[in-house]
């Protein structure tokens, strides 16, 4: 009998739901490749410190896969976004579209991981990054809320 992808050999690490988180973070990196060429100067160290962080997260989530016996999902090639990007307005709206994806991959592997309070911090602390970089570029943008209830959660897009 074939394994699925969502179980892992011990049964403990949600392959599945770090498999989307993944993703997200590979479309992260690409986004704020994409965001740099529309933005203002002034925001390249904002900009770099994000791209480093999803980066490093990138790659801390690729050795947990490699752990559990998963190949990691490749990054694609390029990445459809929900509106042109034009402008640093729209740039800043995709940077925060970019978090929100992030902060919803990561809950869901809080939600699938409770056999593993390592794994949950992890999956937490990614969770928070991501909602606090998406608040600090809705303060940048202007938008409002700045916050949202349940960061991670469709009605906290």
């Amino acid at each position: 009998m074939r394994r699925r992808q969502n179980d892992s050999a011990a049964g403990r690490v949600p392959v599945g739901a770090l498999q989307v988180a993944l993703a997200a973070e590979h479309a992260a990196v690409w986004v704020y490749g994409l965001v740099g060429a529309f933005v203002p100067d002034t925001l390249n160290g904002r900009l770099s410190a994000a791209a480093t962080a999803h980066q490093a997260r990138r790659d801390a989530t690729q050795r947990i896969l490699i752990d559990a016996g998963a190949p990691p999902v490749p990054p694609e090639p390029g990445y459809l976004t929900p509106e042109p990007v034009t402008d640093a307005a729209s740039a800043l709206r995709l940077a925060i579209t970019a978090e929100t994806d992030v902060a919803a991959a990561w809950r869901s592997v809080i939600e699938r991981s409770p056999a593993d309070p390592g794994l949950r911090g992890t999956a937490l602390d990614a969770l928070t990054e991501a909602a606090v970089r998406a608040t600090r570029w809705r303060a940048t943008a202007g938008a409002t809320p700045l916050t949202v209830p349940f960061p991670g959660t469709p009605q906290g897009s």
